[in-house]
């Protein structure tokens, strides 16, 4: 099923294994995609690994904690292609592991600057040339520690309620203008960065065991979910966390 035909979409950290999925999805739906990344050395190696599978991204080097680049970027997306269907803000880093009497200042002003203050620009960026054209969707990135909370992790867990409120609120102010506005909460994903961050198996056995479904998800898994918010199949849901977690946070 091709829910994007003729449609743009736009993906910030696009280079990362989240970023690259949701990119993959989405013009594997038909969507004009438009891949942004801070960091044009992966962006490029994101775009020719992706090619082999037949899919050719838009890709534009971008630091999402540049206001005024944002704006110029979306600006000139919406110039370039007439329109913008889906945003998708899925730039985030995970910050240091510290107890938070610990925690270096400068460390959390780059959490926040990169986690919450990015989606800020991109929501500011996006919404006014949805509103114009009267629909639009927008689908940011928070996660688990959206709702729960792990040790040494402090700001990166203010950071993803943050987005959780952005989200909610932004759903609300633009819901009656044909803008919906969620959120996807992913637990633990195996990806190149946290395999990096957490290289041994027995610790993803052990992650995946805290999990309902006994397993930890995929970026795939991710990016069915933001390719579900952004399409019509959820033209109801708006002002959502939508968590991906293999009932994690059932317990």
């Amino acid at each position: 099923m091709r829910r994007y035909d003729n449609k743009v979409a736009l993906v910030t950290g696009a280079a990362g294994g989240l970023g690259a999925a949701m990119c993959l999805r989405l013009a594997q739906e038909g969507a004009h995609v438009v891949a942004l990344d801070v960091d044009a050395g992966r962006l490029d190696a994101t775009c020719r690994t992706l090619s082999v599978q037949g899919v050719v991204l838009d890709p534009l080097v971008l630091d999402v904690t540049d206001a005024a680049a944002f704006g110029r970027t979306v600006d000139d997306v919406v110039e370039r292609w007439g329109r913008l269907d889906l945003a998708v803000n899925n730039a985030g880093i995970g910050g240091d592991l510290q107890p938070l009497a610990d925690y270096p200042l400068e460390a959390w002003d780059r959490v926040m600057r990169v986690n919450v203050s990015s989606v800020f620009y991109g929501l500011r960026a996006q919404l006014p040339h949805m509103v114009r054209q009267g629909h639009g969707a927008i689908v940011n990135i928070a996660s688990i520690m959206g709702t729960v909370a792990m040790r040494s992790i402090a700001p990166y867990v203010a950071s993803k309620h943050a987005v959780v409120g952005l989200t909610k609120g932004a759903a609300l102010d633009h819901g009656h203008q044909g803008v919906r506005v969620n959120a996807v909460g992913p637990s633990f994903v195996r990806t190149g960065f946290t395999a990096a961050a957490l290289p041994d198996d027995g610790t993803w056995r052990t992650l995946a065991g805290q999990h309902a479904l006994s397993d930890t998800a995929t970026p795939a898994d991710i990016a069915a979910a933001v390719a579900f918010l952004g399409s019509d199949d959820a033209r109801f849901i708006t002002g959502q966390l939508y968590l991906v977690d293999g009932g994690y946070t059932a317990a």
